[in-house]
């Protein structure tokens, strides 16, 4: 090989490292460079916020309108035209949707494990107590009494041909404590579906955290509300929250005061005695793997006597949860698993 080549090979071998080692510092910025792509609304008679990150700008406004009126068309109770409307008026030949099927099994699930506190069938007492879409009446005990056989989930049952079988026709469904849970778990089913691995859904207050939010190089940051403060720009705890769900319930979110007698009645339901209950407990915030999970116990736990609740969580795995209840002497004090503690903000 003569000088001239020698060196003209070397010097295309020299080129050739330095574009490759800039095709590698290129993939590299390409990788890091993220887009923070929201989307922000009203739905089931909330708001919502939806952040999503990838690597190019995206909006899947359309794909998150369609979750919320599948799931609206399916379990409103606010629909008239809507499945479980035409299943409370009687309808006894519908064939429900695999969204029904879900919720329908994860709400006698968790009936059985609350041991009945959390019930779907109380739907004829919320209305009656004005907190649904039914008539509010005037109840005294021999009235709560008799509403109570039209409530429990053991008279509820899906046929072969997947209709709903009611023992009683007066029976009313209620999926309003875990259908916001499921929207949230399908919207983030949708998010999975469209490669997306970095992303936080809230719906509500109501949330489904998976990955990382890359951009603060951190797991997302998730508030949660102190239920004896009307500001809510203000957590009572911060959590870092990766690959989980969460939810809370608690009687400061809603409430109605009677405009005669004054007296306050909460939303949270007994199903056991058919009364609502101002309880010790002021707020519960669930974290399980999924939303509507999360959701479902988070109202039974404002029902559930807090020793109760305790003994649930802990024979139950993968479920961690922070109480704020009121003690003996009428002092705030809070019950926290040690995994939800190894997820709060210092």
């Amino acid at each position: 090989m003569d000088l001239l080549k020698f060196i003209n090979t070397k010097m295309n071998s020299v080129k050739m490292k330095k574009v490759f080692l800039w095709g590698i510092l290129i993939a590299m910025f390409s990788c890091n460079k993220l887009t923070k792509n929201a989307n922000y609304g009203s739905a089931l008679g909330t708001s919502y916020s939806i952040t999503y990150l990838s690597d190019k700008e995206l909006d899947f406004q359309t794909e998150i309108d369609s979750v919320f009126a599948a799931v609206n068309q399916s379990m409103s109770t606010y629909l008239p035209d809507s499945d479980i409307s035409k299943i409370n008026k009687g309808d006894s030949t519908l064939v429900i949707d695999a969204m029904f099927i879900d919720v329908f099994e994860l709400s006698r699930k968790v009936y059985g494990r609350t041991e009945g506190y959390f019930d779907p069938t109380v739907g004829v007492l919320v209305n009656a107590w004005g907190f649904g879409p039914g008539n509010k009446i005037k109840l005294d005990s021999a009235k709560v009494d008799s509403l109570l056989e039209y409530v429990g989930f053991n008279k509820v049952s899906i046929t072969g041909v997947y209709t709903i079988k009611k023992l009683s026709p007066n029976i009313y469904f209620d999926f309003n404590a875990i259908a916001k849970g499921y929207a949230i778990d399908r919207l983030a089913m949708m998010l999975n579906q469209k490669g997306i691995n970095d992303y936080l859904v809230e719906v509500g207050g109501e949330i489904v955290a998976k990955g990382e939010n890359k951009i603060t190089e951190n797991n997302w940051t998730i508030g949660i509300d102190d239920p004896q403060s009307e500001d809510r720009s203000k957590p009572k705890i911060l959590l870092r929250l990766k690959d989980k769900a969460l939810a809370s319930s608690g009687n400061y979110r809603k409430f109605r005061i009677d405009s005669v007698t004054g007296k306050k009645y909460v939303h949270t339901m007994n199903p056991k005695t058919g009364y609502t209950k101002n309880s010790n407990v002021l707020g519960a915030t669930v974290i399980a793997n999924t939303c509507a999970e999360a959701d479902a116990y988070a109202t039974a736990f404002m029902a559930m006597d807090l020793d109760d609740s305790i003994k649930l969580l802990v024979e139950q795995e993968g479920m961690d949860a922070y109480i704020i209840y009121l003690d003996e002497n009428g002092e705030t004090a809070e019950f926290m698993t040690m995994g939800f503690e190894s997820l709060v903000v210092e």
